[in-house]
């Protein structure tokens, strides 16, 4: 008899069903842009396939109501759990006026909305961790409770913001979660080629804060991590570095040919441990999906996309002017 891990977590069947949902839809979006990109009509994908397990565990383990998000470029599954729609998703690809994150002046993958506590990255990789410290260290200074969650990938581990922002939250035990997403390759780089030590985790003892490891094609153990070091932050304990061992499934980019540097080998291992395979086989094996709740859910999140594509497909671009905003000051 397969153990019941969910509700030993105290997650409701409706909770994981939900989780799934947002997998999938993570997803789903990231293959219609690809589709899109590839027929000449959106110019630029960063992929989340691959990552979605780890990105929708740790958003269900945060409070979407109160808590602060600071994702990365592939956070795809991450941002839906906090808010932000399909639409949302395929304006910003399409680069028009009504993209919520930047009105269609920045690249996809730069999540943006104050509404929702999403905080937008900078192109720079790594500049969200110390953007996370420091609202970490406004939220206290306020005597407001919640935590800033950020992630990254293991490439960024290596940048001087990463240890900078770990360094200032360990000393002042600062109310914020790191979670690295180690999908093994910074772009062409791979992980044996970035780390002295063997996980990025091991980073943490440095800066006085835990640091775990945990299997990122595993939502529920990524969302009892992160609920967690949740708790831990709240209570005053400090930060925590999660790291999510994941896998891209594909390339770093649209402008990527991975080929030249992983083998199609390598990453059919990979897609067989895809979390959206073992996750389905897990709520089937509990008796909280079956194989036609499953083929339901497919069929209405086909139609989403598929509304949200035509609808930003169609959506008017920017006035030309509009491109003066911000820029300068008005008399």
């Amino acid at each position: 008899m397969t153990v019941n891990r969910h509700q030993a977590l105290g997650l409701t069947d409706q909770n994981v069903i939900d989780m799934y949902k947002t997998m999938l839809l993570a997803r789903k979006i990231d293959e219609r842009m690809w589709l899109l990109n590839r027929a000449g009509k959106i110019p630029f994908v960063v992929s989340c396939q691959g990552q979605e397990g780890a990105q929708v565990g740790a958003a269900f383990a945060l409070d979407n109501t109160k808590d602060y998000l600071l994702p990365y470029y592939r956070d795809v599954g991450m941002v839906l759990a906090f808010g932000m729609t399909t639409q949302d998703l395929l304006l910003s690809a399409f680069a028009k006026s009504e993209d919520p994150s930047s009105g269609g002046r920045q690249m996809p993958g730069h999540f943006g909305s104050k509404a929702r506590r999403i905080v937008t990255g900078s192109s720079p990789v790594t500049t969200q961790v110390p953007h996370a410290v420091g609202i970490a260290l406004a939220g206290r200074l306020r005597k407001e409770e919640f935590v800033s969650f950020t992630t990254f990938g293991e490439g960024s581990s290596n940048q001087g913001d990463f240890h900078e922002g770990l360094n200032f939250a360990g000393v002042h035990k600062l109310p914020v979660i790191f979670m690295c997403e180690n999908n093994k390759y910074a772009i062409s780089v791979p992980i044996e080629k970035q780390l002295a030590c063997e996980n990025v985790a091991d980073r943490a003892q440095g800066y006085g804060m835990p640091g775990v490891t945990v299997d990122g094609n595993d939502p529920l153990a990524i969302y009892e991590a992160v609920k967690e070091a949740r708790e831990r932050a709240l209570n005053g304990e400090g930060p925590t570095l999660i790291e999510a061992i994941c896998y891209r499934l594909m390339p770093h980019s649209s402008d990527d040919d991975d080929r030249t540097y992983r083998s199609a080998d390598e990453v059919q291992g990979a897609k067989e441990k895809d979390s959206l395979i073992t996750f389905a086989t897990y709520l089937k094996s509990v008796d909280v999906l079956n194989d036609q709740s499953l083929q339901d859910i497919h069929t209405e999140l086909d139609q989403l996309v598929n509304e949200a594509t035509e609808y930003a497909e169609k959506a008017p671009y920017a006035d030309p002017e509009s491109g003066l905003d911000f820029v300068y000051a008005n008399n």
